[in-house]
């Protein structure tokens, strides 16, 4: 099963990566991963890539695409795989489609805007052992103090609800658009996100066996 999964800044799509994978033995494709990789061993397509990199120009779609297929034959893919972090836009998922990269089923984890607002700027995490916590639903026994090792809590800088605001403004300018496309193909399937990780994951899976 070669799948991709769509889902807004903090709406859990990256845990749900984490279960798809454990549940169904199938591995996460990250294609930033794969650019460091290919950099790294120096290869046609990494020289390719750093050089984009290095000039500061995106890394075109035709060499992110080669990379994948790369990827994607190797043998712990056999079984499925899940692509992450690409396709962001709908000329990247035409271009995967032109390049002859199957993909069999689009889940997208959606959670309103609101209540990603309110997951994401609640957030607190220790700066010293990264426990987290949060404002509302997973109070520290002190205010402002790690449970775990007395550290203190600080919010992330890309919790900021400014900075959530402009994250989630640019995945509905972006990469919602996909949402179509792939509908249109008969593969989008919309998983809503529970209050609790373990039901998501639950209608997750049900998506993935295509129970849902």
């Amino acid at each position: 099963m070669n799948l991709i999964l769509l889902g807004a800044p903090g709406a859990g799509k990256g845990t749900q990566a984490e279960m798809i994978c454990k549940e169904f033995d199938i591995p996460t494709v990250s294609t930033g991963n794969i650019l460091r990789e290919a950099v790294k061993k120096g290869t046609e397509l990494g020289l390719k890539a750093k050089s984009c990199m290095d000039s500061g120009n995106l890394v075109p779609d035709e060499v992110v695409i080669e990379l994948l297929k790369q990827r994607i034959s190797e043998d712990d893919c056999k079984n499925g795989f899940i692509l992450d972090g690409f396709p962001r836009t709908v000329p990247q998922a035409e271009a995967l489609d032109k390049m002859g990269v199957r993909i069999d089923k689009v889940i997208e984890i959606y959670v309103p805007d609101e209540k990603i607002m309110g997951r994401l700027s609640g957030r607190r995490v220790c700066e010293d052992c990264g426990a987290s916590y949060h404002t509302e639903y997973k109070k520290p026994d002190v205010c402002g103090i790690c449970n775990l090792c007395g550290g203190k809590l600080v919010q992330r800088k890309d919790d900021d609800p400014k900075i959530v605001k402009d994250r989630l403004t640019v995945f509905h300018e972006q990469t919602e658009p996909l949402k179509d496309y792939y509908s249109s193909k008969g593969k989008l399937v919309v998983v809503e996100g529970q209050e609790e990780v373990k039901d998501t994951t639950a209608l997750t899976f049900k998506a993935v066996r295509g129970n849902l």
